[in-house]
């Protein structure tokens, strides 16, 4: 029997209707296909971890849900690949909205195989250049406030990265006036609540 962690039963319980086929199908595949996998909840949504490292994760948000690979940018698929790199979404395959917008069960299989050959072979991401960029953000106290009136929000803006978190607050920061300040901060949030970046609509789809 699979070793399922109930605090991702309460997540899948809590998301929108038409996500839960989709997230309870993603986490069948992902057992069926790696029996000793572990299940975590990380970041405010469902991890599964194997050999002690984490392999893919999974969120659902108001209109669509992710999934994605933690070393997808060492996968030998070219859609894992180019959205690595776009780092448009927190997941690899695109947005789900049902279960037909799923890749084949076939193909999701596969690449949780190539997840799991990385993870036995212990190969491990390689470490990102350092850049000069000052990477401490100072995100504002009315921000902060804002972004943790929603637990899960406030959750989804940490896990972003650098670059996403600065987008936001430069946006929100250079509003000049308090009424473009409240106005940008409530859109922020419902973009945020998306996993959506401050730029969503430019990336590469």
């Amino acid at each position: 029997m699979p070793v399922k962690e109930k605090k991702i039963d309460a997540y899948i319980a809590k998301s929108a209707a038409f996500a839960q086929p989709v997230l309870n199908h993603i986490r069948e595949l992902v057992h069926m296909t790696c029996p000793d996998v572990e299940e975590k909840i990380k970041w405010g949504f469902p991890h599964f971890d194997y050999k002690g490292q984490m392999m893919c994760s999974m969120a659902a948000f108001k209109q669509h849900a992710v999934f994605g690979f933690w070393k997808a940018a060492l996968m030998k698929d070219p859609v894992l690949l180019e959205n690595a790199k776009a780092e448009s979404s927190m997941g690899h395959v695109g947005r789900l909205t049902s279960l037909k917008d799923l890749p084949s069960d076939k193909k999701i299989i596969s690449w949780i195989k190539e997840a799991m050959a990385l993870n036995d072979l212990g190969i491990k991401m390689p470490a990102k250049p350092k850049s000069t960029e000052k990477k401490e953000i100072v995100v504002p106290d009315y921000f902060i406030k804002a972004l943790k009136k929603n637990k899960s929000v406030w959750q989804i803006f940490e896990a972003f990265s650098y670059s996403h978190k600065k987008e936001y607050v430069e946006w929100i920061t250079e509003a000049k006036t308090d009424a473009t300040r409240e106005k940008r901060m409530a859109s922020a949030i419902e973009m945020i609540a998306e996993g959506k970046s401050r730029n969503w609509k430019y990336m590469k789809k």
